[in-house]
């Protein structure tokens, strides 16, 4: 079974704008991604995005990019173009990684690519531990609660996703991580559906699928990448991967 992985990208983020270019260690973020993505050595990697200074400055590191259209909706969007676009006719799952966690492990790739291959899973995604209390309410870092305990399950399905959490009951709540493994019907169905009510009032894609009954499937990172939204997360990832 093969997986092809594509990593989503575009200059006009909305709170940091021009970061997939942003340097550390002299390299942009895109192109870290890009190599993390690479050595996890599970199948090709491209970058799709719909700015020309990004395939420019992936291929000058030594990646691989493709323009895609302006007028995406979702990441998910985009990466179902780039899958059309590249033509690939002998592909199982497609693994969309963020372009913007620059420190995301490489193990935790090959653990989901495994971990789908393994169950057969429709959709699968990633979480880990949550050691700071103030999570559960920040609405920039999404949350998912799982069905079983990693305990009973190593890849348990997803009961739901969410911004904000005020519940006691922590039981089964973990920081959701933004990289997804689609089987490739699935795909094809999940970019069919509208965009559910759900969806747009959480700003969430990924309660499309649970709406229209598709099942995710979670498995249990090493570690939470820093994600590059603002430009206080860039310092601190450039401050972190400055000392690797």
């Amino acid at each position: 079974m093969k997986t092809l992985i594509i990593i989503p990208s575009r200059m006009s983020a909305s709170r940091l704008p021009g970061k997939p270019l942003l340097k550390i260690n002299g390299k942009s973020i895109i192109s870290h991604v890009f190599k993390r993505a690479e050595s996890a050595a599970i199948g090709e990697v491209i970058v799709a995005t719909e700015d020309q200074e990004i395939v420019s400055d992936v291929k000058n590191n030594g990646g691989n990019a493709i323009l895609t259209s302006r007028n995406h909706q979702t990441g998910t969007d985009r990466i179902f173009e780039a899958l059309n676009l590249l033509n690939k006719k002998d592909i199982n799952f497609i693994m969309n990684v963020q372009g913007d966690e620059p420190d995301i492990d490489i193990n935790d790739i090959k653990l989901l690519d495994a971990q789908m291959k393994k169950n057969k899973s429709k959709i699968g995604t990633l979480a880990a531990h949550i050691k700071d209390e103030k999570i559960y309410k920040n609405n920039h870092v999404v949350k998912v609660k799982i069905k079983e305990s990693f305990d009973q399950n190593s890849f348990p399905l997803a009961e739901n996703f969410m911004r904000n959490y005020q519940e006691q009951e922590k039981k089964n709540i973990y920081h959701h991580i933004g990289i997804y493994c689609y089987e490739l019907q699935t795909l094809k169905d999940f970019v069919s559906f509208k965009q559910s009510k759900n969806e747009l009032e959480n700003k969430l894609e990924q309660l499309r699928a649970l709406d229209n009954g598709i099942d995710i499937n979670v498995g249990l990172a090493s570690k939470s990448p820093v994600g590059v939204d603002t430009k206080e997360d860039f310092l601190a990832i450039k401050k972190i991967m400055k000392y690797k």
